[in-house]
């Protein structure tokens, strides 16, 4: 790689200068966090531990750690069902998150939200939302609010190639063009929209990067498995939304390892093809960043264990977690805690 301003090699201390080792060392953790835990629910879900399906990131995690890393205290991460990932990259603990697959009353919504309602406002994670596109116009809300009470903070709304064919999709980005909001628009591009190829039902080669002109947007599409290119991507947009700069819309290129729920086989997929992706694995790619800076592979190793064990740790907590109490089972319908049918 080449010096731009002298056209020399650059020197390793050179290219590390606009990240640092402490920041790529928390990318690196955090997507080990998001592999470890996500590999852990599956091998659940096959002991018949967590109940329903479940929509997993194995293959993605360099979106939710890039971002979540150049995030800020108060900024605000809404999600689609694929939110595991989103929810530990804020910071919220194993034992929250199984504890809600596993339907436990330690986890995040005493289990009663399971694997697609994952939410802690305290970590600024707004919600995991199954309904397709839905959760676009209400990250639009939210920036409204921080716009016009002067917070400073952004909302980062995460979502799948197929929302983009979505009418919630055109009409958020209409409404955060027009009104200048702090929000970034995430599209996961894993080029399968549940089962379809996005490329068979859209009329553009990128989803959402190609429509980005309509809304009078830059167009953005990067490599979402490349932890350093998101976090940089996403240290513009976030500084453009607090200056005022308005919305962003983001497309990020990657792969699903698994099908696109835990009922999915993925045959559907063209031989050879999640292979070739593998080779582009983030926590791969991202291990020969570490050591390309000097990072040994003691300190590697270290982080790897450090993050199974803590894995380990909070599934036997979870196991060992009791179910919800069934006084529980009507509360949290209405917003005054009850279930009575209102007129």
């Amino acid at each position: 790689m080449l010096d731009k301003a002298t056209a020399k090699p650059a020197t390793k201390t050179a290219l590390n200068d606009d990240i640092g080792e402490a920041t790529r060392l928390e990318l690196y953790r955090s997507q080990v966090n998001i592999r470890e835990c996500e590999q852990r629910a599956y091998d659940l879900f096959l002991q018949n531990l967590v109940k329903g399906t479940s929509h997993l990131s194995l293959g993605q995690e360099a979106i939710a750690a890039g971002f979540a890393t150049a995030m800020k205290k108060g900024d605000l991460s809404f999600c689609t069902y694929r939110g595991h990932a989103h929810t530990l990259a804020r910071g919220v603990p194993f034992e929250k998150v199984l504890g809600e697959l596993m339907q436990r009353d330690n986890g995040l919504m005493r289990g009663k939200g399971g694997s697609m309602h994952l939410m802690s406002p305290e970590h600024g994670v707004m919600g995991s939302y199954a309904i397709i596109g839905a959760h676009l116009p209400i990250a639009c809300g939210a920036a409204w609010r921080a716009q016009y009470k002067g917070h400073g903070d952004v909302s980062v709304c995460f979502f799948g190639d197929g929302t983009t064919n979505i009418g919630a999709f055109h009409e958020a980005l209409n409404f955060a063009a027009i009104w200048k909001l702090p929000v970034v628009f995430v599209c996961e591009n894993n080029f399968y929209m549940e089962y379809t190829p996005i490329g068979d039902v859209t009329a553009v080669p990128n989803p959402a990067g190609d429509r980005a002109s309509a809304y009078g947007l830059e167009k953005i599409v990067i490599d979402g498995n490349d932890a350093d290119v998101v976090y940089r991507t996403a240290q513009k947009a976030f500084e453009k939304a607090r200056s005022g700069g308005g919305p962003s819309l983001i497309e990020c290129l990657t792969y699903r390892h698994s099908g696109h729920s835990r009922a999915d086989p993925a045959k559907y997929r063209p031989e050879g093809e999640l292979e070739k992706w593998k080779e582009r694995d983030p926590i791969k790619i991202y291990r020969e960043r570490l050591k390309h800076f000097g990072i040994g592979d003691d300190v590697i190793a270290g982080i790897d264990a450090e993050v199974k064990r803590t894995v380990d740790e909070a599934t036997e907590a979870c196991k060992a977690a009791p179910n919800p109490p069934m006084d529980i089972l009507t509360t949290d319908v209405y917003a005054d805690g009850g279930f009575a049918w209102r007129n």
